[in-house]
């Protein structure tokens, strides 16, 4: 069965005390094209903190050039 196509992605949520990256969640980036800000609990730092929005992968997950 074919995958349904969505205009759904997947961003990382880094917080702004500790950087680290610790909620997933998707957004619609055809209506909100405009960085996500949520304050949440970060677990590092023990405190509410304002996470914004990253890509997914931040480069750990690209293909990477073969040497020939």
């Amino acid at each position: 069965m074919p995958k349904k196509a969505t205009k759904r992605k997947l961003v990382g949520l880094v917080s702004d005390l500790s950087g680290h990256r610790t909620y997933y969640t998707t957004k619609n980036t055809q209506n909100t094209t405009e960085k996500i800000s949520l304050k949440k609990y970060d677990p590092v730092a023990r405190k509410h903190a304002t996470y914004t929005e990253t890509k997914k992968s931040l480069g750990r997950n690209e293909v990477k050039a073969r040497k020939s």
